[in-house]
């Protein structure tokens, strides 16, 4: 049977139907987000993976030579004039955003349609037909003198993916020096009841040994002293060794993070970003490491808190720091209220006092030295380090991932007792602060969606966890727990906080998804549209709840049904879809590294000469061109007014909402093709290999995705001009 893209029942639609006429007055925006796919494959390693690479087989350029450069068609055009959501009023949200700034009554907007075509039309198809690919293994950020090169450029050869050795891999951990930090281990605890608050085991692993080559070193037997008597516990060896065996130094955090030293493979320009969802994963690793997600996500998730105390003072090293805040406040235009709050917590009273305007740098020292804290909104929009961050947690987590700084001055404390709508990372920069945590008071404060107002001791009971922070160290927690903090000593504390999950529930999900079964269900089924029974009213009703009538059972009996047959025929992908339309519109962009800028638009094609007072460097997409999407989570395709959309997170801004929904129109007859990106990533495919009838098609979409910015190439594009030279 010939497969077919689920777009192109939406086209034949298209084609023998009319198009109605919306009234887009009526028309509403939605909000919030997707899942991201996270390969748990034990045997992928982050600095080891595989990559495609296609091999030139021919070329077009001697036939382009001296021809104008043709622009694709396949693109829609929109005409010039507001975009969706200009009507709405977005505003930079934090941990204690007021319920009114995190409300979003926007929904989707849908077309008139019948349900089974619509909901063909909005799924993606998973057996879209794949194609044979050439494949090389990944250039390491560090090549061994022993590493076979790349095979000469020339025509593509078949060939199985080679197997990688993991014993040969670059991707090497670093071990510890046994003299950094007296060799303190890291403590982890996660208080389980009020009672057992300061429970705690020991990390678990093996100095100084690399994840790749495990099985060459020789294992180094460690005791693991309990933290009640400090005796030997072989119990507690056996059920944490499976979550310790990550080993994740500073150094490593930091080259993860770097994009700048990437190292690519000679006589090629691959980018190292080659699966941002791996990438992602191992961001996550090191945040929470020695913990192992599985047992995070298994144990702890949602449930209750967790402390890591590393004994590590430089492993949060990189992050943030009080010195970039000064350079911040100096340099860029910061508001009060809108970047920045400057906050006291004094004999049981929460006080915000920010003036009117920018916060100049010294205005905002002055407020500090006199017992205030500071705290910064939207450190990724003014550090690359936090957007680097949070650009690839929001990969892990499928969701919007923000942040805030919080600078508080030796001896004080700057926020009341209260529980947040997010869960929280709290990661230790510089100096101590002591914090308490209290359950949440009762079922309906968990898992809230909404932030809290402000308590005071007497609302609280006793903490179920109550510990010191100090650089290097991790906390986390989940919403609703509720928490407050303090610094100890005489000196100063520096933490940021790493929040997601706001308003990505279940719930959310159904918000969107039943108003829109309602409406198809009324639309498609009869049964929906006739007339309720007469004199219901006598026996429904809460002043009737009680009475034991068969008129009244029957109704309820009725409702039932008609619940069942509205949920069984509900459009989850469409509602899915626009969960993932909001997730795009909340994402920060992409942090691209040199390396992949190059292979490009953001750095390749067509240039300013000023020697030669013209434009150089015309470049073109050919048949055999290898591309991929440039990261998993950077695009949606989705259908919406009647027109089939891609929507992504390239031109966001790193101020939240800033802008709005960035989306471009495409003939529904090319969707099939951004399907196979989507579900090829992250191999390299030519693009004589999208499934599309004609290569004039293949070639115009490929090339409309590439000069948006979407697509990367396997290797810089070969201008024409060198061409030319060389025939000359």
């Amino acid at each position: 049977m010939k497969r077919v893209s689920a777009f192109s029942v939406f086209k034949s639609k298209k084609e023998v139907e009319p198009q109605n006429d919306i009234d887009r007055s009526t028309i509403r925006r939605a909000a919030s987000t997707p899942a991201v796919n996270v390969n748990d494959d034990k045997k992928t390693d982050g600095r080891s993976k595989k990559i495609l690479r296609a091999l030139k087989s021919g070329s077009l350029r001697q036939s382009l030579r001296g021809t104008p450069k043709i622009r694709p068609s396949i693109l829609k055009m929109r005409e010039s004039g507001p975009v969706a959501g200009d009507g709405d009023t977005v505003k930079l949200t934090s941990l204690r955003a007021s319920n009114s700034d995190l409300t979003n009554d926007s929904t989707p907007a849908v077309a008139s349609k019948s349900h089974k075509e619509k909901l063909s039309s909005a799924s993606l198809r998973q057996d879209t037909p794949k194609v044979p690919q050439t494949t090389i293994i990944k250039p390491r950020r560090k090549m061994h003198s022993g590493t076979n090169p790349l095979p000469p450029k020339g025509k593509v050869q078949s060939q199985s993916k080679p197997p990688i050795d993991s014993s040969q891999s670059s991707g090497k951990v670093k071990p510890r020096s046994v003299k950094d930090e007296n060799s303190s281990e890291p403590q982890i605890k996660s208080p389980k009841s009020p009672a057992s608050k300061e429970n705690s085991s020991p990390k678990l692993g093996k100095e100084g040994e690399s994840p790749n080559s495990r099985s060459t070193q020789k294992k180094t037997k460690r005791h693991h002293n309990s933290a009640e008597n400090g005796t030997p516990s072989k119990k507690k060896k056996s059920e944490n060794s499976k979550s310790d065996q990550f080993e994740c130094s500073t150094e490593e955090i930091e080259q993860a993070m770097d994009f700048a030293e990437e190292t690519v493979m000679e006589n090629s320009n691959l980018p190292y970003m080659h699966d941002s969802t791996m990438e992602a994963k191992r961001i996550f690793e090191c945040l929470i490491h020695p913990v192992k997600p599985d047992k995070f996500f298994k144990e702890l998730w949602e449930k209750k808190p967790l402390l890591v105390k590393r004994h590590m003072k430089q492993y949060n090293d990189g992050w943030f720091s009080t010195a970039e805040l000064d350079r911040i406040l100096r340099e860029e235009n910061l508001q009060f209220s809108v970047n920045l709050d400057i906050t006291t917590y004094t004999n049981g009273v929460r006080e915000t006092h920010n003036p009117v305007g920018r916060a100049y740098a010294p205005v905002v020292w002055d407020m500090y030295q006199s017992g205030c804290s500071v705290r910064l909104l939207n450190p990724q929009t003014y550090s690359r380090n936090v957007w680097k961050l949070l650009s690839m947690l929001q990969e892990y987590f499928g969701c919007c991932v923000g942040a805030n700084t919080y600078l508080t001055p030796p001896g004080t404390q700057g926020f009341a007792p209260h529980f947040d709508d997010i869960e929280a990372f709290i990661l230790q920069l510089e100096g101590k602060k002591h914090w308490r945590l209290y359950s949440p008071r009762s079922d309906a404060e968990k898992l809230p969606r909404f932030s809290s107002g402000n308590f005071t001791d007497v609302d609280l009971g006793e903490p179920i966890l109550e510990k010191t922070l100090e650089p290097g160290d991790l906390l986390y927690f989940p919403r609703g727990t509720i928490h407050q903090a303090k610094t100890v000593g005489d000196e100063h504390s520096l933490h940021i906080t790493v929040s997601c999950y706001q308003k990505n529930t279940w719930g959310d999900l159904f918000e969107k998804l039943m108003p829109r079964a309602v409406q198809l269900a009324v639309e498609e089924d009869v049964e929906f549209r006739k007339g309720l029974p007469r004199g219901y009213l006598n026996f429904m009703g809460v002043a009737n709840s009680d009475v034991d009538n068969p008129q009244r059972k029957e109704f309820l009996r009725k409702v039932e049904q008609m619940m069942m047959r509205m949920i069984s025929n509900a459009p989850v992908d469409a509602a899915c879809d626009q969960m993932g339309k909001q997730f795009i519109h909340d994402s920060l962009p992409p942090v691209l590294s040199e390396a992949e800028k190059s292979c490009s638009i953001h750095n390749g094609g067509e240039k300013w000469d000023k020697q030669k007072s013209q434009v150089v460097g015309a470049t073109e997409i050919e048949p055999d061109t290898a591309i991929k999407i440039v990261r998993k989570g950077i695009l949606r395709l989705l259908t919406e007014e009647d027109e089939v959309r891609i929507y992504h997170t390239l031109e966001n801004a790193r101020l939240y909402h800033k802008v709005d929904p960035q989306y471009i129109d495409v003939e529904a007859e090319v969707a099939s093709a951004v399907e196979f990106l989507i579900h090829s990533y992250p191999e390299f495919v030519s693009v004589e290999n999208l499934p599309l009838p004609t290569l004039e098609k293949k070639l115009e979409i490929a090339t409309s995705l590439y000069e948006k910015g979407l697509l990367i190439t396997g290797e810089p594009l070969t201008s024409l001009d060198d061409d030319s030279s060389c025939d000359n």
